[in-house]
């Protein structure tokens, strides 16, 4: 057993977390910085001593489906366990043992497609709090983009009846040099710009902001006001015909899958032949090609010119990074590029790799989002979360359950936060852009944009 000793008695939940893979790692940092106290389970040793001497945390080594194992990292007190191992099987049966000898919440990633249908019979009968699958939700993202393939990210909230969109202001295009108010009053008022990057800075623009070219935005409407807007200042707004993908692990198979429902002619390109008969037998409406995805002829053959997108989905960073770069040199082609460890983020930031997708995140997010709710005394809980501009500036979707001091009052006598935006309201699957008339309700849902981290209810938002 490892322990860094903690100078102050933690405030928050007390959490095991099984496994610290990609996404064990990216847990442990977030929620030790949360304040919350975490033991950490691992088989390997160095990584256990690592991360506990990183991080305020308690490490122990061994089966974190053990009994033993449980009891002693203190499953009887505890109020969540994650199991994120490598293995869909283990993590199930860490949460059916932390079930059945603990009164705790428990979460489990499990990414084999087989169990797919399963999810919801799984998590019933279980009693599990979340299942979780980083590769459904990386292809669930760049389906998104695709549908829209102007955007560098398109996020969902209000269960899909609003989106925030991020895209970049070209040179002449009609918002370069237009204040946030002269854009409501002459454009539009159905959507909201939330937050907007420039020169390495994040933004949270209040009316008297002017927008310039090269600007990062992200802004929030529903998705028909979405395309209307983007197409009054110039944008296409349809999606792709055909994607090239690279790769044909898990993550291709759920966005082919995807992709194919939308109408998409997707052609996938593999190097092992087993799994080329596999997925040709999965995917018969999808074209399966036996070859290396690196070789320059073969992407040349396959019509990598002519793609209108193109998504590498090999399990290697840098052949990911190493085929955008190519097709872009080659194609116009909407390029999707999937990362999964994060370092040199400032080196990949500066490359221009289109959308960029990293799974280890989306999952984080949703594990974290449920992780705030479950701490919040209050019953006012969070719904969606989101990081964005690496971790800067959140996107939080709060349901709000009682009356409370932001309630029944309108927005422009709220004493809110700097740095901090009330981006929509969904009344009843209605989404208002507010102004300072809207109040909030009880039964609304509320998104707020923020640099501020760590809300856990929406009365945060008050100074």
């Amino acid at each position: 057993m490892f322990r860094k000793f903690q100078k102050n008695q933690p405030k928050g939940l007390q959490i095991i977390i099984v496994g610290c893979g990609k996404v064990g790692t990216t847990l442990i940092e977030q929620l030790s910085k949360e304040g919350h106290d975490i033991t950490i389970i691992d088989q390997n040793v160095d990584i256990v001593q690592t991360m506990s001497g990183l991080y305020d945390v308690m490490g122990i080594v061994g089966n974190g489906a053990s009994y033993g194992i449980q009891k002693e990292a203190g499953i009887g007190n505890t109020d969540l366990l994650i199991a994120v191992t490598d293995s869909d099987e283990l993590n199930l049966l860490c949460c059916t043992v932390a079930k059945r000898v603990g009164d705790c919440a428990a979460i489990a990633r499990v990414r084999n497609p087989d169990y797919g249908k399963e999810v919801g019979y799984l998590r019933e009968k279980l009693g599990l709090a979340m299942i979780i699958n980083p590769e459904l939700e990386a292809a669930r993202e760049a389906a998104r983009i695709l549908y829209l393939p102007t955007a560098l990210e398109v996020n969902s909230f209000a269960h899909g009846q609003a989106e925030m969109i991020k895209f970049k202001v070209p040179e002449g295009n009609l918002l370069a040099g237009m204040t946030i108010a002269k854009l409501g009053r002459d454009i539009t008022e159905n959507i909201l710009i939330c937050a907007v990057e420039r020169g390495g800075e994040v933004y949270i623009p209040s009316g008297n902001f002017r927008v310039e070219a090269g600007d990062i935005v992200s802004f929030v409407g529903t998705r028909m006001m979405a395309r209307t807007f983007l197409e009054h200042i110039g944008f296409k707004t349809n999606q792709v015909k055909n994607t090239m993908i690279i790769g044909g692990g898990k993550a291709a198979y759920y966005l082919v899958k995807q992709l194919l429902h939308m109408g998409i002619s997707v052609k996938v390109i593999e190097s092992n032949r087993r799994r080329c008969e596999e997925l040709s037998i999965l995917l018969p409406k999808a074209i399966i090609i036996n070859g290396d995805g690196t070789d320059e002829e073969l992407l040349k053959e396959e019509g990598i010119e002519y793609v209108e997108s193109f998504v590498p989905l090999t399990g290697i960073d840098e052949e990911n990074i190493m085929l955008t770069m190519y097709a872009r040199q080659v194609s116009n082609a909407k390029v999707i590029t999937k990362i999964n460890r994060m370092t040199f983020r400032n080196v990949i930031n500066g490359l221009d790799l289109g959308s960029v997708i990293y799974p280890r995140y989306i999952t984080s997010e949703a594990i974290i989002a449920y992780v705030r709710a479950k701490k919040d005394s209050m019953d006012s809980n969070i719904e969606t979360l989101y990081h964005m501009f690496d971790h800067r500036v959140e996107a939080i979707e709060f349901r709000v359950y009682e009356k409370s001091g932001i309630t029944g009052i309108p927005l422009k006598d709220l004493s809110l936060k700097k740095n901090l935006l009330i981006s929509f309201i969904n009344r009843n699957g209605a989404i208002i852009i507010p102004s300072g008339h809207n109040t909030i309700e009880v039964g609304d849902t509320v998104m707020i944009v923020t640099t501020h981290t760590g809300f856990n209810d929406i009365q945060d938002i008050l100074k």
